[in-house]
């Protein structure tokens, strides 16, 4: 099994996936992990329950506000490489094909008949 730091960064998408799977857990997981780190370190364990939820509730604040902004980023950074939305594309073929339909009209309009 190959050493997880010789596979190089990691994607964003993978990242937004652990921090939200961190931010998931529990308040019973989260409160026996700050009484092993609080047991560990000589403080207290009420202070370090409190740290902990506080870090958490932050990691999901941020985790839904990336979420929410994903899309957004994702856009913008498409229209700045000139890449066409395909919605903006099916618009483009509807405009054309109408005016493909009425070029047409137009021209047997003008026809001898």
């Amino acid at each position: 099994m190959s050493d997880p730091r010789e596979e190089g960064p990691r994607p964003v998408s993978e990242l937004l996936l652990a921090g939200l799977g961190l931010a998931s857990l529990g308040a019973e997981v989260g409160d026996e992990l700050a009484d092993d780190i609080a047991r560990r370190m000589g403080i207290d364990g009420g202070a370090m329950r409190e740290a902990v939820r506080d870090t958490f509730a932050a990691w999901r604040a941020e985790a839904e506000r990336l979420g929410a902004r994903r899309d957004e980023v994702i856009d913008r950074s498409l229209q700045r490489a000139g890449v066409v939305r395909r919605e903006e594309h099916e618009d483009l073929e509807l405009r054309v094909a109408q005016l493909e339909h009425r070029l047409r009209l137009l021209e047997d309009g003008h026809r001898p008949g």
